[in-house]
């Protein structure tokens, strides 16, 4: 097992020498951020974020995350120039060490909230999603959504939404396969594994679709390819935000085709989808961390893992969900359940 941590680059408030402090870590988690979505990365910046994080004494073996562009999960007429250019990308990160690519095929939406600092009782912030709240949005009509207000103009999120009235769940899966099979061998040559982020919530919005959403779906994914290259990103927040996916069973079940793990709890709502963000330890949430860990251990995993949201404590300002303290906590905290496993 390998120990990450998510860092945004230079703009990143937490700086490489904090994340090297923390017991256990020894790599970190990024991407090129100032590239157009659908463009091939530049060589020169994925050599120079490289450097820099190399310069701090941590590995950069997993990127999270190469975009996909819209237009892939549409299936427009650039969809195959769009794949190629990703492909490329592949093949220049491989060539720079990266061993696993994070990345999503949500449509319009990445993950999804309504409170970016909701309270709790111990006078900490979290993230937290209000299902009410989302059902009374009408993103048609104008949307107020913490987090995403500024992610498009309103006339080009108006004229993505029409487009996506032509793509059901149906045609979304056949667009997820198109991409799969166009960029898996560019992976395969590259020596990286492509580790797909499930749904976050695990569940339509808007209208839109949503496709990786438990286990059901997670088989379906892995059956369009049984490339090497073809795996899964174990989000325990995203997948357990639906009480029926026993995070357990699919940690053990599907170990060999997970090289990613986004590891943290949430408390989930005990009469309908509401859920907010917890600490990391099994006491504090709704998810069997405990349990996770020791499935993924006997299920064979070996791969990398990082705490995923955290709180913000002890006073800290920041990125939400991406704050260091909590998220250090977090990692000392899974090491340790990763060291009872083995």
């Amino acid at each position: 097992m390998n120990m990450t941590f998510r860092w945004f680059g230079a703009g990143d408030p937490i700086p490489l020498r904090y994340i090297r402090q923390i017991p256990g870590v020894t790599g970190v988690v990024s991407a090129v951020y100032d590239v157009p979505v659908g463009d091939v990365w530049p060589r020169d910046k994925i050599d120079r974020l490289r450097a820099q994080i190399h310069a701090a004494g941590l590995a950069f073996e997993v990127v999270e995350s190469v975009p996909v562009h819209e237009e892939i999960k549409l299936g427009g007429a650039a969809a195959p120039r769009l794949i190629r250019n990703y492909a490329e990308t592949l093949r220049r990160l491989g060539a720079a060490g990266v061993r696993v690519v994070c990345y999503n095929f949500m449509p319009v939406f990445d993950w999804l909230r309504t409170d970016l600092a909701h309270s709790l009782p111990d006078g900490s912030t979290a993230l937290a999603y209000d299902d009410a709240a989302v059902q009374a949005m009408n993103p048609r009509a104008g949307l107020s959504l913490p987090g995403w207000d500024e992610s498009y103009a309103p006339a080009e999120l108006q004229a993505l939404l029409a487009r996506y009235q032509e793509i059901d769940e149906a045609a979304l899966w056949a667009n997820f396969a198109t991409f799969l099979r166009g960029i898996l061998p560019a992976a395969e040559e590259a020596g990286i594994t492509m580790a797909i982020h499930p749904d976050d919530p695990p569940w339509g919005i808007f209208g839109l679709p949503r496709i990786i959403t438990g286990e059901e779906s997670i088989a379906r994914l892995l059956s369009i390819s049984n490339s090497p290259a073809n795996g899964l990103t174990l989000c325990t927040g995203s997948l357990g935000a639906n009480p029926e996916n026993d995070l357990v069973v699919l940690a053990r079940k599907y170990a060999p085709r997970i090289p990613f793990a986004h590891l943290r709890n949430i408390l989930q709502s005990s009469t309908n989808r509401d859920f907010c963000e917890a600490p990391h330890p099994t006491a504090c949430g709704s998810l069997d961390m405990g349990g996770i860990v020791e499935a993924l251990v006997a299920g064979g995993f070996d791969g990398y893992v990082r705490p995923d949201h955290g709180r913000m404590i002890w006073d800290e300002q920041g990125k939400p969900g991406y704050g260091l303290y909590d998220r250090a906590l977090g990692a000392a905290y899974l090491t340790g359940l990763f060291e009872r496993s083995n």
